[in-house]
């Protein structure tokens, strides 16, 4: 087996982290409240409430779509630090192989293999 970095894995794993819970932070910051509270901040007198009331539906919806996509990747990183902490990092949870060290540095929270992510996804 090839002897991978951790060291260099585990320092762009953390820094990962770090931005994105720096994006999180962000995007809470941004929208403080709930979508109630930010429709009802809209004149309702205005004749393009409805298409703002859409606009901000779509922002929101945006957003938590982001929020929960990032949240998905904070858990990714987790899983590839414990990995890294018990000595598994770089072998695919899959099949036990070794995860080729390119595939590592594209996507450094892989904990597949490729022919068995091709597998789970049905390809």
């Amino acid at each position: 087996m090839t002897s991978i970095d951790t060291d260099r894995f585990r320092e762009t794993l953390l820094e990962e982290r770090k931005r994105v819970e720096h994006a999180l932070a962000t995007l809470r910051d941004q929208h403080p409240g709930s979508l109630d509270e930010e429709v009802e901040e809209i004149v309702p007198t205005n004749d393009n409430h409805l298409a703002e009331t859409a606009t901000a539906t779509l922002g929101r919806e945006i957003d938590y779509t982001l929020g929960e996509n990032s949240g998905q990747v904070l858990v990714d990183i987790d899983a590839a630090l414990k990995r890294i902490d018990d000595g598994t990092y770089g072998t695919c949870v899959g099949c036990g192989s070794e995860i080729p060290l390119g595939r590592l540095e594209a996507y450094p929270t892989a904990a597949l293999c490729i022919d068995c992510k091709r597998q789970a996804e049905g390809g």
